[in-house]
């Protein structure tokens, strides 16, 4: 059991008369010195036929900023640090088997609570539920399974609808960028002949590209960009988002105490997240550090926005997380294990859910064709008469 003397350290952040947010910028650099090529990453084009691109701004003064890890990228980056021992223990570990053995994490699942791994198995009802609910004013349910869906943010698109924003966000970017292009060209270690190739001499041009068989260019590819301006980490914790949570009685009631435990547990989990110590490997060629002479600035917002100064270290943040955690099982009576933590939650995959759901699927769009054909024939009959 953790120390819940800091418990109310941060109740005037949930009052209504407390700070809008709480805002990190985080200077970054490459782990090279000076003027450093970093690798962005690179997105679908919007039409057919065209080359992935970077996402790169374009001001009228000309600046331009570059998308370096997007707020999506940069959750699915933090959530799983809950599997890391001291995290552990303060989010329910929810694993997911699937038919040959294998065991997805909840925290490694893209959509959260959201996902397929989790619709399509016999989790899959707890977790309506807990939406459900969500959408009548309750958040609690969804926090006993799956708390990092309501810091981190999901969309319930294919069930029931329901959407939990994001109380905790991050993006990287870099400033005043320069793209780059690259070219490339491999040379097989030897010239294949038909010779060579024997029975396979009738391969074509592109068959042997294919196989690795001939020359291959690959000329103006992209080649990362080069930051003139800073480059930074931003984190918003929403903190107007965050007291928009409630918990609710037996009779759907607001229960303002319930409403404070978790309340106070979503905001250890944020806390505990946020000040975790990162360093950035986003991609091949893109290994971010700090800047040892530009600390990462903290400030409280106020709605007048007025800026103050502000500091937590990642102890105390786990501390507080641990304690808020305790709290909120004991007030949900939630099954702990011997060490304190969530039990664990099980779930398997059933492929029958897959197959059952496409079935629907195409029944419905069947009889969606079927009425519009039945209403065109009841058009032409009228216009003929």
């Amino acid at each position: 059991m953790s120390d819940t003397m800091n418990l109310d350290r941060f109740d005037f952040w949930l009052t209504e008369s407390g700070p809008a947010a709480l805002v990190i910028i985080e200077p970054l650099q490459p782990v090279a010195e000076g003027e450093t090529v970093i690798f962005p990453p690179t997105y679908a084009p919007e039409k057919p036929g065209e080359k992935s691109e970077y996402v790169i701004d374009e001001f009228k003064d000309g600046r331009k900023v570059c998308q370096i890890d997007s707020v999506g990228s940069q959750a699915n980056r933090l959530e799983p640090i809950f599997k890391e021992s001291r995290y552990a223990r303060l989010v329910p570990q929810v694993t997911v088997e699937v038919a040959d053995g294998h065991k997805v994490n909840l925290l490694d699942a893209g959509h959260r609570a959201a996902d397929a791994i989790i619709r399509f198995s016999d989790l899959e009802q707890r977790m309506a539920e807990g939406f459900t609910a969500w959408l009548k004013g309750d958040a609690s349910k969804l926090a006993q399974v799956a708390p990092t869906s309501l810091v981190f943010g999901a969309w319930d698109s294919r069930g029931t609808q329901a959407k939990t924003p994001r109380i905790l966000s991050a993006i990287i970017r870099a400033y005043d960028v320069e793209k780059l292009t690259r070219s490339a060209q491999y040379i097989p270690p030897l010239e294949y002949t038909d010779e060579v190739l024997g029975e396979a001499k009738t391969l074509t041009d592109d068959q042997r590209s294919e196989f690795g068989l001939s020359h291959v260019p690959a000329p103006k590819a992209l080649g990362g960009v080069l930051a003139r301006g800073e480059i930074r980490r931003e984190i918003t914790l929403n903190l107007v988002a965050l007291r928009a949570i409630g918990a609710t009685d037996e009779s759907g009631t607001l229960d303002e105490a319930k409403s404070l435990t978790v309340r106070r547990y979503i905001l250890g989990l944020a806390l505990a997240a946020l000040t975790k110590p990162l360093i950035h490997n986003l991609r091949q060629g893109c290994l971010l550090v700090g800047v040892e002479d530009r600390p990462t600035a903290w400030k409280l917002v106020e709605a007048s926005g007025k800026r103050t100064d502000y500091r937590l270290e990642n102890q105390a943040a786990l501390a507080f997380a641990e304690s808020a955690a305790d709290s909120f099982r004991q007030t949900f009576e939630i099954e702990s294990t011997a060490e304190g933590g969530f039990s664990p939650i099980q779930g398997f995959f059933d492929p029958k859910k897959v197959k059952d759901a496409t079935d629907e699927k195409t029944a419905k769009k069947a009889a969606a064709k079927s009425r519009r054909s039945k209403d065109k024939a009841t058009d032409t009959a009228g216009k003929e008469s």
